[in-house]
Parts: structure tokens; C-alpha cells; sequence
């Protein structure tokens, strides 16, 4: 069975920083994309990054910069890490992992974490 868990979602003040970690289970991570997305309340959820098994990772123009984002195949895990945070940047964040062929649709989504950013 495949599970794919968030965690590190928080409370921050404008300026501070998090770092969202995933976990994946069930799956050949190394062999599966990975990427961040966020959904505000009224919204779709929205790309934020994403990393292909070959090492290339896209990020979004609104967090370029920012926010970086890595893997560690030999623990199933990918991170999110968020600087410079902006009252904007306060979303569910989910990860989501899928084959390199498939859209973010056909892969495995995690429960999400909450990220607020306010003073």
C-alpha cells in the first residue's frame, strides 16, 4: 500500500521560514517524480515545484529563489524548503509522487499540510 505523509507545516511570521518534508512508502521512490503543490481556500491547487528522477527541478516564478526543493532517495523523502515567507505563500501544501510519465493526476497525494504565514 503506498503512503505518502507531509509534515513540517506551521505557524511563521512574514520573513521566517519552514522546511515541509514527505515520506513515501509502498513505491521505488528513486524512480518516481516528486513535486509540491498548494491550495488556498477558492482556489485550485497550484504547482510549486517539482523534481524529475533525473535530477531536474522546476520551480514556480512566484517562489523562485525562495523556496528549494530536494530529495534523499535513501530515505524516501523529499523537502521543501521555504524562506523569505510571505502572508501569500499561506496554503495546504501537498506532496505528490508519480511515475515520470504520468501528470500529477495519475501519482499519489499526501493529506497536505497547513503553512501559515502571518504576524
Amino acid at each position: 500500500q503506498v503512503q505518502v505523509v507531509e509534515s513540517g507545516g506551521g505557524l511563521v511570521q512574514p520573513g521566517g521560514s519552514l522546511r515541509l518534508s514527505c515520506v513515501a512508502s509502498g513505491i521505488a521512490f528513486s524512480v518516481h517524480a516528486v513535486g509540491w503543490y498548494r491550495r488556498t481556500p477558492g482556489k485550485q491547487r497550484e504547482l510549486v515545484a517539482t523534481a524529475e528522477i533525473g535530477g531536474v527541478v522546476n520551480v514556480e516564478d512566484s517562489v523562485k529563489g525562495r523556496f528549494t526543493l530536494s530529495r534523499d532517495n535513501a530515505k524516501n523523502t523529499v523537502y521543501l524548503q521555504m524562506n523569505n515567507l510571505k502572508p501569500e505563500d499561506t496554503a495546504v501544501y501537498y506532496c505528490n509522487v508519480r511515475r515520470p510519465w504520468l501528470s500529477s493526476s495519475g501519482g499519489y497525494w499526501g493529506q497536505g499540510t497547513q503553512v501559515t504565514v502571518s504576524s
